[in-house]
C-alpha cells in the first residue's frame, strides 16, 4: 500500500500556516457601530490577508438605506434580509477558497449567527472606541447615509461577542493602518 501524503505534513506548501498570509478562504466580518472604522481597516485588512473588501452598506436593499437616511433605525425584520446576504456573500467566497472581509455592524450575537448560518467559521473584528470619537468621526464624515444621530440607537443594541464566536476587540483609538495589521497578526495566529 503506498503511503498517503497529507498536505499538513509540508508547511513550505502552505505559507499561511508559517504566518506570511492569510490561510486561503478566510472569512472575517470587521464590525463595530458606525464610524468605527469598518471601511477603512477592513480595506487595509483585506490588503493584509490578500483577500477582498466588500462594504456591508453595499449589500442593505434599498428599503433599508431609504430608512436610515432619514434617521428611522432598523428593526430585526430591515436586517435579516441583509444579514443573510452577506453570510451567503461569506460561504461563497469559503466554497472558493477565497479570502474574503466584510464590513457589517453585525450588532447582536442573533445577528451574527444569521451570517454564521451560511459561513460558520466567519471570524469577528471588532472595531471598539469611546462614545466622544465615534461621535467626532461620524460628524466629519462626508457624503454617509447613517446619520450621527442614530449612534445612540447602535450602542443600545451593540452586544459583546460571545464565548461561541469566533473574534476579537480592537480599540479605534489606534491607527487603522495599525488595527488592520494587529488584526491580521491575530487572524494567522
Amino acid at each position: 500500500m503506498e503511503p498517503v501524503e497529507h498536505p499538513q505534513e509540508h508547511p513550505q506548501e502552505r505559507p499561511w500556516e508559517q504566518g506570511t498570509t492569510a490561510r486561503p478562504g478566510d472569512r472575517v466580518v470587521v464590525m463595530g457601530v458606525s464610524g468605527s472604522g469598518k471601511t477603512t481597516v477592513g480595506e487595509l485588512l483585506a490588503v493584509e490577508l490578500d483577500g477582498t473588501f466588500v462594504d456591508g452598506d453595499a449589500l442593505h436593499p434599498e428599503a433599508n438605506i431609504k430608512k436610515m437616511s432619514a434617521g428611522i433605525p432598523l428593526d430585526d425584520d430591515d436586517r435579516e434580509p441583509w444579514l443573510r446576504q452577506i453570510g451567503a456573500e461569506l460561504g461563497e467566497a469559503a466554497a472558493a477558497g477565497r479570502t474574503l472581509v466584510i464590513g457589517c455592524s453585525a450588532l447582536k450575537h442573533s445577528y451574527r449567527d444569521l451570517i454564521r448560518t451560511a459561513a460558520p467559521d466567519t471570524r469577528f473584528v471588532h472595531l471598539h472606541g469611546t462614545d466622544e470619537l465615534l461621535r467626532e468621526r461620524m460628524q466629519v464624515r462626508p457624503g454617509h447615509f447613517m446619520p450621527a444621530s442614530l449612534l445612540d440607537s447602535q450602542l443600545a443594541t451593540l452586544e459583546d461577542l460571545g464565548v461561541d464566536e469566533s473574534g476579537k476587540v480592537f480599540d479605534i483609538a489606534d491607527t487603522p493602518a495599525d488595527l488592520a495589521a494587529s488584526a491580521a497578526r491575530w487572524l494567522r495566529g
